[in-house]
């Protein structure tokens, strides 16, 4: 490991050295991959050169130790302890930040909602998940814009498409992909039983014209008029879109925008989405098992968390982890719950890659 830290220090300061170079501002692409590049190798490259001060320091405090002076020597015992305990701490980060990083996690995201189980209820709940995504993009500065939307009478949602502009969104909403489950008495329940609900929820990385090529040969695109919940919001033009992958029979509609141009665009962007989550997903099924039972980003036939309104508690069932703040959770306040699923990722991957390599 600490080879493999010697080369990425090495090459670090080689990558630095070209940023320094007037030259390459005359190179946009090249000036781009080198600072992403830079950008990268910061922390690790940042975290191997405070091991090596600790280690200097550790061998410092050793050779005091020698000195006849037991004040001194005390002091530089005290040292020594120090500066290994941070070495050990560092070591460990160091193996974290060493970790394959996942090529999507700078992207923006496509996050589909979609009411399950429940009905009317489970279409009102997907539109408490669409608030709270919502409500977290707010806090991290990220801009979100409604795709696709399917209202219903009551103000909920029997699906909406939505997207997420920001950097680092695919790397903490990933983990949102799956079942959905609420427990509580529903709006439309009079007998104030409790019912439970699902509602689905896939995020996507944008994917980008060269990753994925459509023929166009392939398409089936209608037009139609857009609407809304009890003919709210009609579009006296076709400018809404819909795209159907012949091939693989995938369909994507676009309505939210009054230029047929504009639907036509986003529709694009969705199905290219779609089609790229298709193969990572191909991919996936043919990973061994213990790669399965990884964190991952959740399947969206997954069970993953749970809604509980009469105990104001949201729990997490892939790590186990329960919180007893249900309403600032669904006012976005996310980053506890989010953070302990990239926490548990990294481990999962660490040891995964310490048991004979990643799978």
């Amino acid at each position: 490991m600490f080879e493999k830290l010697k080369l990425l220090s090495v090459k670090y300061d080689e990558i630095a050295e070209k940023l320094a170079d007037p030259e390459i501002y005359s190179d946009p692409s090249r000036l781009a991959a080198l600072q992403k590049e830079y950008k990268d190798l910061s922390e690790v490259v940042t975290l191997y050169r405070e091991y090596l001060a600790a280690e200097a320091g550790a061998g410092e405090a050793e050779a005091m130790s020698a000195d006849g002076d037991p004040e001194i020597k005390e002091l530089a015992r005290e040292e020594y302890k120090n500066c290994r305990e941070k070495m050990a701490s560092l070591t460990e980060r160091l193996k974290l930040a060493l970790l394959p990083k996942d090529p999507n996690d700078d992207k923006n995201i496509i996050v589909e909602i979609r009411g399950g189980a429940g009905g009317e209820e489970a279409a009102l709940f997907a539109g408490v998940l669409y608030r709270m995504y919502g409500m977290y993009a707010d806090r991290r500065r990220w801009k979100t814009e409604v795709v696709n939307a399917n209202e219903t009478e009551l103000g909920g949602y029997r699906e909406i498409t939505f997207s997420v502009e920001g950097l680092g969104a695919y790397s903490r909403l990933k983990y949102e992909s799956g079942v959905h489950r609420v427990q509580r008495v529903p709006e439309t329940e009079s007998q104030g039983r409790i019912h439970t609900s699902t509602v689905t929820v896939a995020v996507l990385p944008e994917a980008e014209d060269v990753e994925i090529e459509i023929d166009p040969t392939e398409l089936q695109i209608d037009t139609f008029r857009s609407g809304g919940a009890g003919g709210q919001h009609v579009n006296k033009t076709e400018s809404a879109i819909r795209i159907t992958h012949i091939p693989t029979g995938l369909v994507v509609e676009c309505q939210d925008e009054r230029s047929q141009y504009k639907n036509k665009d986003r529709a694009m962007k969705i199905l290219r989405s779609k089609l790229l989550e298709k193969v990572r997903s191909e991919q996936n099924a043919e990973i061994a098992a213990e790669r399965k039972s990884q964190v991952g980003t959740g399947d969206r036939s997954e069970r993953i968390r749970t809604y509980n309104y009469p105990q104001s508690r949201v729990t997490d069932h892939r790590i186990g982890l329960t919180l007893y703040k249900l309403e600032s959770f669904l006012n976005g306040d996310m980053d506890e719950l989010i953070g302990a699923l990239m926490s548990a990722d990294q481990a999962e991957r660490l040891r995964a890659s310490e048991g004979g390599g990643e799978a």
